[in-house]
C-alpha cells in the first residue's frame, strides 16, 4: 500500500486520535495534531504544490529541523507524485547547492535556520528552483520566499501550521494523481561521512517495505507511543516511526537530547518505545551515575523497548543499561540509506544473549558475507556484507557507475566488513574504508573502540589510522573523558594491554569526538585534523 494511502486510512479509522506531538523543552512548548489534521495538512500542501506547477516526477527539497509540520509536508510532497528530497540540516552551503542541483529541484522548502546558508547560493539555484517556501516565523521570511501559511492560503484560505490559525478544519480532497508502488518516491542523500553525498533513489515500494519490516521486528501496536528524537531527514528515524505509523500509533517528536528531557518525555507522554543513538544512551547513563537525574522522579514503567542503531553498539553500554532498566527489551538495527534505512539486519529482542552482534537477516531480507570475488565466506571469516530485499534502493540517481559497483545481481554491497558466527549471527567488523593497514596487518577500528568503551572513565572514542614512515599506518585514538574525570596517556596505555600487541594505540589524542546528526563518527573530519601526511603538524596535534 502506498504510504499516502496508509495516512488516508489512519485518518478514517483514527480520525480524532492524536497522531503527532511536538515537545520543545527549551521553549516550554507542546503541540499536537490528530490523524485527521495530519491528513488535511498533507492534502492542503499537496494542492498548493500542484497549484504552483509541481507535477509527478518533479523534485521538492525539504530543508527543515524536526517539527510538527515536517511529516505533513513530506506526505504532501509524496501525494503530488513528486519526489521528496529531505536534506541534512547540518549541510553547509556547498553541499546544499550540490544536492539541490543534482535533484534539479523546482521547489525549496526551508526554515529560518538556513537563511544565511542559502544567501550565497540562492541565485545559482534559481536555474531550477522557481518557488521558495519558508516554514519559519513569517516576520523573518526573506523577500524571495513565500511564508508557508500564505503559500497554502493562496490555494485554500486559512490553514493550520506553526504560525497560522485554523478555524476551517473541513476535509480537503486529495489530488487525483495515479501513483504506482514501483514509482520513484524520494531522493535521500548519504551523510557524506565517507566522502561526497550520493543521491539514493527510493521507490514507493521501498517506503512501504519500511513499514512492514519495522513493525515485524518490534511488534508495534496501536496503543504504543514512539519517541522520535533523531532527525527526520534521515531514513533511520522516519523508517522506525513507520512501524508505528502503519498501526496508527502515536508519536512524540522531541526537540532536544538532554537526558532529563528524554526521560520527561517518556514519563509525561507514556512513551513505550524509544530509539536512541549511542551518545544519547551514554549521556543518560552518565546523568544517572552522577545523580543529575533520579529515575524515581519519572513514570517509566510503561517503557518496554529500547533500540539503538546508526552505528556499532558497544556491548558494555547495553550491559550497563540493563543494570538500570532490567525489564527493557533491547534490539539493535543495522541498515543504510541504500537499504531504506534500518532493518536489513537486526538483533531481535529475543537474542539479547548475542549483544555485540548486529543480528540476523531482517524480515524479508537475505544477507551474505563475501570475498573480493563475491564468493561466500565461511563462519568466522571477515568479508564484505551484502544484502538483498525489497528495501534495496533503485539506484544512485544520475550515477550509473556507482550504481553498477554497489548493486550486483540484486545484491547491495554495503561497504561494511562483517562475519557470521557459528550460530548464524552477523558481527560488524568495520567500514571497508576505515580499515587500518599497519605493517601488513589489517586493524579494524571498531574492535578497538568497543574495547576501550569498557574503560570506566571514557565517554567516547574514535580510532583512525595516521601515517607512519615505517609501518604505513598506525592506530591513533581520539578520546573524550566522561565529565568531571581526567585521563592520562599512561592509563590508556595500560588499559590497552588487554589488546593484541599490533592493535594497541600508538598515538593518543584527548579531544572531542565529532559525530553527525545520526551519531556516526565523522572520521573524514578526524583524518583531516590528525592524519595529514605532514609529520610536524601531526606532532603538534598528537600529545
Amino acid at each position: 500500500m502506498i504510504i499516502t494511502e496508509i495516512l488516508a486510512r489512519n485518518s478514517r479509522i483514527y480520525k480524532n486520535e492524536i497522531a503527532l506531538i511536538e515537545r520543545s523543552p527549551s521553549e516550554h512548548l507542546r503541540r499536537e495534531i490528530t490523524w485527521n489534521e495530519f491528513y488535511i495538512s498533507a492534502n492542503r500542501f499537496a494542492n498548493a504544490l500542484s497549484a504552483a506547477g509541481i507535477r509527478k516526477g518533479d523534485k521538492v527539497v525539504q530543508l527543515m529541523t524536526n517539527c510538527l509540520d515536517w511529516l505533513p509536508i513530506y506526505f504532501g510532497i509524496l501525494s503530488t507524485g513528486a519526489l521528496a528530497v529531505p536534506l541534512n540540516f547540518r549541510f553547509e552551503s556547498d553541499k546544499i547547492l550540490l544536492c539541490t542541483e543534482v535533484a534539479e529541484a523546482k521547489v525549496f522548502i526551508f526554515g529560518e535556520e538556513f537563511i544565511e546558508r542559502l544567501a550565497g547560493i540562492r541565485t545559482i539555484l534559481e536555474a531550477t528552483v522557481h518557488t521558495w517556501v519558508f516554514t519559519g516565523d513569517p516576520k523573518q521570511c526573506p523577500g524571495y520566499a513565500t511564508p508557508y501559511h500564505i503559500f497554502v492560503q493562496n490555494s485554500f484560505g486559512q490553514f493550520s501550521n506553526s504560525y497560522g490559525t485554523l478555524e476551517d478544519t473541513s476535509d480537503v480532497a486529495s489530488l487525483d494523481v495515479e501513483i504506482n508502488i514501483e514509482d520513484d518516491a524520494a531522493l535521500y542523500f548519504t551523510s557524506g561521512t565517507t566522502g561526497t553525498p550520493k543521491a539514493v533513489l527510493l521507490t514507493h515500494r521501498n517506503l512501504e517495505h519500511a513499514c512492514y519490516v519495522e513493525n515485524n521486528h518490534h511488534g508495534q501496536r496501536h496503543n504504543d507511543v514512539f519517541l522520535c528524537i533523531p532527525p527526520l531527514y534521515h531514513t533511520g528515524a522516519k523508517m522506525h516511526w513507520m512501524g508505528s505509523f502503519i498501526v496508527g500509533g502515536k508519536a512524540v517528536i522531541l526537540k532536544g537530547v538532554k537526558p532529563d528531557w528524554i526521560l520527561e518525555a517518556v514519563s509525561d507522554e507514556k512513551v513505550t518505545i524509544v530509539w536512541l543513538l549511542v551518545p544519547w544512551a551514554h549521556d543518560i547513563l552518565i546523568a544517572i551515575e552522577s545523580n543529575k537525574v533520579a529515575l524515581a522522579d519519572y513514570e517509566l514503567e510503561q517503557w518496554r523497548l529500547l533500540h539503538i542503531g546508526a552505528q556499532p553498539v558497544p556491548p558494555s553500554l547495553i550491559k550497563e543499561w540493563k543494570e538500570y532498566f532490567p525489564n527493557h527489551d533491547y534490539d539493535t538495527n543495522y541498515g543504510l540509506t541504500e537499504s531504506t534505512g534500518p532493518g536489513c539486519v537486526h538483533l531481535g529482542i529475543e537474542n539479547d544473549h548475542k549483544v555485540g552482534a548486529i543480528g540476523v537477516p531482517g524480515f524479508d531480507w537475505e544477507c551474505r558475507v563475501v570475498d573480493g570475488s563475491g564468493n561466500n565466506l565461511p563462519a568466522g571469516e571477515s568479508g564484505e556484507l551484502i544484502v538483498r530485499g525489497p528495501g534495496v534502493m533503485k539506484e544512485y540517481y544520475k550515477n550509473p557507475e556507482a550504481t553498477r559497483k554497489t548493486i550486483i545481481n540484486g545484491w547491495l554491497y554495503t561497504g561494511d566488513i562483517a562475519r557470521f558466527d557459528k550460530d548464524g549471527f552477523i558481527w560488524l567488523v568495520d567500514r571497508k574504508k576505515d580499515v587500518i593497514i599497519c605493517g601488513g596487518e589489517n586493524i579494524f577500528p571498531v574492535e578497538i573502540e568497543h574495547f576501550f568503551m569498557q574503560h570506566p572513565k571514557i565517554q567516547d572514542i574514535a580510532v583512525i589510522g595516521v601515517p607512519d614512515e615505517r609501518l604505513g599506518e598506525i592506530p591513533a585514538g581520539i578520546i573524550c573523558a566522561k565529565p568531571g574525570m581526567t585521563l592520562t596517556k599512561v592509563e590508556i596505555t595500560e588499559f590497552g594491554y588487554g589488546l593484541s600487541r599490533y592493535k594497541r594505540l600508538r598515538k593518543i589524542i584527548f579531544a572531542d569526538v565529532p559525530r553527525n546528526a545520526t551519531g556516526k563518527i565523522e572520521k573524514p573530519k578526524l583524518r583531516r585534523l590528525y592524519a595529514r601526511d605532514n609529520r610536524k603538524d601531526i606532532d603538534k596535534l598528537l600529545r
